[in-house]
């Protein structure tokens, strides 16, 4: 048999009302008119059947019946409250699942996890790095940073930035006799390569020489890579030159460890988005982190 209970709001104001005796201060605690607050008492008194109030010239007296109703709808109200509130504290921290491709958990998340955990420090992030599209409604995931168009069904998505791509290398390969000082120096050299998978409209070396106006060069020819970080690194090592996506290879260049021999830059018509259930979009820790990536992201993306 389901319970019937008096309506909440009726509850909350007989509670108010009895522990100020006071129609008027129960109004100004929960932010109503007096009005509201007589009219939910006598809601719940009718609801009863019977007075919970005796109501004197100068003064607001609890009944037999609302003397013991009292206590009871007091204690049931102070443990909703604190349920309510442990459950928003264990949501505002504790672990925060996030998803992504390895190549950004590795060359652009993972550095930054620092900046988040000083900011909150009762939030413990956990990194989820594979090739996967996660399905929120089934998968144990909070949130995720996304690589594409941007139109993913059932998710709330916010753009980060837009990717570009061009050639980077070490150092040295900038220097001495055989240095590359130009697009058209690129003949010579060992070309690195990502494959991409399912994005096959994804800017290769082929494309970016067409542009440079390169002749000459054998796009296809060179080791590929399937993850960025991996020919990052190859191309750290002096392997060789990547068509790198500029944001992956961000930290690369600002410790010196790559260079970007040349100005041109091609949009890949993809963007980073960080994403989550609608559902999830205003849980405390979801929107920690994405205000956070949003803040963080200029700084590379402007740099």
């Amino acid at each position: 048999m389901g319970r019937r209970l008096p309506p909440l709001n009726a509850l909350r104001g007989f509670e108010a009302a009895a522990r100020h005796l006071s129609f008027t201060r129960a109004a100004e605690e929960l932010h109503v008119t007096q009005a509201a607050i007589s009219h939910q008492v006598k809601a719940l008194e009718d609801h009863l059947g019977m007075p919970l109030f005796r109501r004197l010239n100068r003064a607001l007296l609890l009944t037999d019946e609302g003397q013991a109703l009292f206590p009871a709808v007091r204690d049931a109200l102070d443990g909703l409250a604190e349920a309510t509130s442990r459950l928003q504290a264990r949501d505002s921290g504790g672990p925060l699942t996030v998803s992504t491709l390895p190549s950004v958990a590795a060359k652009w998340l993972v550095p930054r996890m620092s900046h988040f955990i000083d900011r909150h420090p009762d939030i413990d992030l956990r990194i989820q790095a594979n090739e996967r599209l996660v399905d929120f409604a089934r998968d144990d995931v909070d949130v995720g940073i996304r690589f594409g168009g941007g139109e993913w069904p059932g998710v709330q998505a916010v753009w980060l930035a837009d990717e570009d791509v061009a050639p980077v290398c070490s150092p040295e390969l900038t220097r001495g006799p055989d240095a590359l000082r130009e697009p058209a120096d690129l003949v010579r050299a060992t070309l690195l390569h990502e494959t991409m998978g399912p994005m096959t409209d994804f800017p290769q070396w082929s494309t970016w020489l067409a542009a440079a106006g390169v002749d000459g060069a054998d796009a296809d020819r060179g080791p590929a890579f399937s993850h960025t970080h991996i020919m990052l690194q190859a191309a750290v090592d002096g392997r060789g030159v990547a068509l790198a996506q500029m944001l992956l290879a961000a930290d690369d260049i600002a410790t010196g460890r790559l260079v970007a021999p040349f100005d041109l830059r091609l949009p890949t018509g993809y963007s980073y988005y960080v994403v989550c259930s609608a559902a999830s979009a205003e849980r405390p820790k979801v929107r920690a982190f994405r205000d956070w990536i949003i803040d963080e992201m200029p700084a590379i993306t402007s740099g």
